[in-house]
C-alpha cells in the first residue's frame, strides 16, 4: 500500500507475553507440541526492544519486504527496528515509516556488493566486514531477523550476526543453520513471490499484519515535481497515461521496441486518448530514443534521472505499468496499478482497462 499519511506511529508498552501468545495462535490447527513451540517461539520475540532487519540485495527486495517489517512494527510496536541494506536502498529512507534507522552495507556475497569491495584495495579486504560487526555490537541489538530471496542464502548474515553478539536470530534455511540460528523457518515449499516469502518467515515467530501489500510513503514534493514533468512533456489536464519503465530486469530484460509494441497494443485496445510515457531505469536511457522510433501512437518521455518517489507517483498515477525490472513493479504493486512485462501486454485478451 502506498500512504500518504506523514505521522509517525506512538511506541506503546509491551503486552504480556501470555497475551501475545494466546493472541498469535487463535485459531490455528496445531498439534499441542507444535502449539507450545509456537507459544515459546513468540514468547521470546515478544521481549525484544531492538530489532535489526537484514535485507542486502537491493532497493527492490527491501520494497518487497515492507509488509513484512510492517508486520513486525505492528505486532510490536514498542520495538525500534533498524533497517540493514545495500547502498542503494538509502534512497528509500524517507519512504519508510515502518523502520526508525537505516544502515548500509556492501555485502560481499552479492553481486553488487561483491563488485564495490573489489574496487578497494587488496590490504583492505574484510575491513568492511569487521567494521559493521563491531558496529552492530555496539548497537546492542537484541533480535536479527535475515530477509533474502529464495535464490539466496540468509547464513552469510546469520554468521556476521553471531559474531556481533546477537542473541536471537531467524531465516529460511534449506541447510542445516547449527548454530547460526535461534529461529530457523524451513525453507520448503515456500512461495517464490518475494512478498509472500517475508511474511512467511515473519509469521513463523507469530509477526503479523492484516495488510499484506508493500508499504512506501509518498511525499508531496514529488507529486509536485511528477506534475510537472508531465505537463511540461505534454500530457494534458486530466489525461490518463500508460507508464512504460525501460531497462533493468536481470535475465527479463526486453529491448526498447518490445516496449513500444506493447504500448501500442493497449492503447488500440482502449482506443480512447491515453498517451504513453516512457521513462528509463538509471544507466539504460539510451534505450529511450530506440522506443519512440518504434511507437506508431504519440509518446512522451520524462528526464532522465527520477528519484525513487517520482518513479513511485509516477507510477501511481499510471493506469498500466510496462516495466521488468523489480524496483518499479514493486512499486506499481504497492500502489494497486497493474503491472505488465511486456510480452504479456502482446496478448490482449490478458489485458483490461
Amino acid at each position: 500500500m502506498i500512504h500518504l499519511s506523514t505521522d509517525q506511529r506512538a511506541r506503546s508498552p509491551a503486552p504480556a507475553a501470555d497475551d501475545a501468545g494466546l493472541a498469535v495462535v487463535q485459531g490455528q490447527d496445531l498439534a499441542p507440541d507444535a502449539l507450545t513451540l509456537a507459544l515459546e517461539r513468540h514468547r521470546r520475540w515478544c521481549n525484544v526492544r531492538r530489532v535489526l532487519l537484514v535485507r542486502l540485495d537491493g532497493a527492490a527486495g527491501v520494497l518487497a519486504s515492507t509488509a513484512a517489517f510492517a508486520a513486525v512494527r505492528e505486532t510490536m510496536p514498542w520495538a525500534q527496528l533498524t533497517l540493514l541494506a545495500a547502498p542503494d536502498a538509502l534512497a528509500l529512507r524517507p519512504h519508510l515509516d515502518v523502520v526508525d534507522e537505516l544502515m548500509s552495507f556492501n555485502a560481499p556475497w552479492t553481486a553488487d556488493g561483491a563488485a564495490a569491495l573489489d574496487a578497494e584495495p587488496a590490504t583492505m579486504r574484510g575491513d568492511a566486514e569487521m567494521h559493521l560487526v563491531r558496529k552492530l555490537r555496539r548497537s546492542h541489538f537484541d533480535a536479527a531477523i535475515l530477509f533474502a530471496s529464495s535464490a539466496q542464502s540468509a547464513l552469510p548474515g546469520a554468521l556476521l550476526c553471531r559474531m556481533a553478539g546477537i542473541p536471537l536470530t531467524l531465516a529460511h534455511v534449506r541447510e542445516p543453520a547449527h548454530g547460526l540460528l535461534t529461529d530457523a523457518a524451513p525453507d520448503e515449499g515456500v512461495v517464490h513471490d518475494d512478498p509472500r516469502r517475508q511474511l512467511a518467515l515473519v509469521a513463523h515467530v507469530g509477526l503479523r499484519t492484516a495488510d499484506e501489500g508493500p508499504r512506501f510513503r509518498l511525499l508531496p514534493k514529488d507529486g509536485q515535481q511528477v506534475r510537472e514533468a508531465l505537463r511540461q512533456a505534454g500530457l494534458g489536464d486530466g489525461q490518463r497515461y500508460l507508464m512504460a519503465c525501460l531497462g533493468g530486469g536481470g535475465a527479463r530484460c526486453c529491448a526498447p521496441e518490445a516496449f513500444s509494441a506493447a504500448a501500442d497494443v493497449l492503447l488500440d485496445t482502449w482506443g480512447d486518448d491515453t498517451v504513453a510515457v516512457f521513462c528509463a531505469r538509471p544507466g539504460d536511457e539510451a534505450m529511450l530514443p530506440a522506443a519512440l522510433a518504434a511507437m506508431r501512437a504519440r509518446a512522451l518521455v520524462l528526464p532522465q534521472g527520477l528519484s525513487c518517489g517520482e518513479l513511485a507517483t509516477l507510477a501511481a498515477g499510471a493506469r498500466v505499468l510496462i516495466a521488468v525490472d523489480d524496483l518499479p513493479l514493486t512499486l506499481a504493486a504497492a500502489a494497486g496499478v497493474p503491472a505488465v512485462l511486456p510480452g504479456q501486454a502482446l496478448r490482449r485478451e490478458r489485458v483490461h482497462s
